[in-house]
């Protein structure tokens, strides 16, 4: 018989996979898709060395700059570069280590909800510093498109990392950063307690930590994300933070919660071109268009990159915004006193 991968099974096929478990959501006899999938995978980068041109260079990204984009990873903190963001050398033993991110350190667009979440953990007084320079890519592409030689080196260093600074909580905006820090560094000894920002930000309000004073939207929707949804089954917070600002009409989309849509950009997709079919990512922003909404609401930064160039494939980029979870809040709060977001070494 000929070989089931890339023969039996087609190579396209395969990498077409973004891995957001719908199949198995639904499967009425619980097959586990995306792991024989990711199996696949694995067989095909590291026995038979086949892997599209865009994930070999996403691989030299990662292993010479520790990040996808291959931006030099000595501009990683310039995204805080007017802000006073504590660092763990000069804020050693916080409650919780912020995790930026390689999209939130260095894409211009996600670079907003960073500085978004910066001004709630400001506002609201929590303990937390960021790794800066230390701090280098989970490793969640190189995984979710079979490359586990690479993985495990970029895990390691982070967990050598996460061990040094003595960390005990992480907070990350990024849900794939979520589900691998979460699930896949427990396998390489790193047992951290791990939470998705809308989490802690819900906690904040309900704790009376956080109070919106007005709401910026007045009508929105919520794009799930399929690794903090689907994969790690949160729900609620998302949503809860969207009632606690205030809107007021928030309206569903056909396809959510469980059964929502995917952005197109997971399973390492992010990195790739799509060529055959509807692009994923228009399917999904034509359901936000017919919802009516003024803005949705996304919790991942590759969902918002994803929606956000879907917007202007369609032309309603001035009418619809894309909103981060955080970039909402941060918007509803009233502003944060001056001396709260410039560098110490910049102060008069």
């Amino acid at each position: 018989m000929p070989r089931l991968t890339g023969g039996r099974v087609q190579e396209d096929t395969l990498w077409a996979c973004t891995t957001c478990g719908a199949c198995q959501e639904v499967c009425p006899v619980f097959i586990e898709h995306p792991l024989k999938i990711l199996q696949m995978r694995q067989n095909l980068v590291l026995e038979q060395e086949k892997a599209p041109g865009e994930l070999q260079r996403t691989y030299r990204n990662m292993e010479r700059q520790s990040n996808p984009w291959g931006i030099a990873n000595d501009q990683r903190m310039e995204w805080a570069a007017d802000l006073d963001v504590p660092t763990i050398e000069d804020h050693p033993n916080p409650e919780y280590i912020l995790w930026v991110g390689c999209a939130g350190a260095f894409d211009a667009r996600i670079k907003k909800q960073t500085r978004a979440m910066v001004k709630i953990l400001n506002t609201a007084g929590i303990d937390y510093a960021v790794l800066g320079h230390h701090e280098g890519c989970t490793g969640d592409p190189a995984r979710r498109t079979g490359n586990e030689m690479l993985v495990q080196a970029l895990a390691e260093q982070n967990v050598e990392t996460l061990k040094s600074v003595n960390a005990k909580k992480i907070v990350t905006s990024c849900p794939h950063c979520l589900h691998t820090l979460r699930h896949d560094y427990p396998q390489f000894g790193g047992e951290f307690e791990v939470v998705h920002h809308t989490q802690l930000i819900d906690h904040l309000y309900k704790a009376g930590k956080l109070h919106s004073e007005r709401s910026p939207i007045g009508k929105i929707t919520y794009h799930d994300s399929c690794y903090l949804g689907r994969w790690n089954r949160e729900f609620d917070a998302p949503r809860d933070v969207i009632t606690a600002v205030g809107v007021p009409n928030v309206v569903e989309m056909t396809r959510s919660k469980r059964h929502g849509m995917c952005c197109g950009a997971g399973g390492g997709r992010m990195f790739m071109e799509e060529r055959e079919g509807e692009r994923v990512n228009v399917n999904r922003t034509d359901e936000v268009i017919e919802t009516g909404a003024e803005a949705v609401a996304v919790a991942c930064p590759f969902c918002n990159i994803m929606l956000t160039d879907g917007m202007k494939q369609r032309n309603v980029d001035d009418k619809i915004a894309v909103l981060d979870i955080a970039e909402l809040v941060a918007q509803s709060l009233p502003d944060v006193p001056v001396q709260s977001l410039i560098r110490k070494k910049d102060r008069v």
